[in-house]
């Protein structure tokens, strides 16, 4: 069963194992038993301000840069 991050209001972080089914239900602390909200943590974003593009002539899919003649953007 897969791992998720939960944070309880009162005592902080913990981890909880549960089936994918149940991930994003409220779990129960183990310290002190309140409902906790599962942490979600998002994808890093790619290029932006102060990313060299090195030379890229477009940008591609998810913003991400690709020189000229690139098979993988349509």
């Amino acid at each position: 069963m897969p791992v998720y991050d939960y944070e309880c209001a009162g005592c902080g972080a913990f981890e909880a194992m549960r089936r994918i089914a149940e991930r994003d239900e409220p779990a129960a602390c183990p310290h002190c038993g309140a409902t906790a909200a599962r942490v979600t943590i998002g994808a890093p974003s790619v290029g932006g301000a102060g990313a060299s593009d090195g030379g890229a002539e477009e940008a591609g899919g998810y913003g991400m840069r690709h020189r000229g003649g690139c098979a993988c953007c349509p």
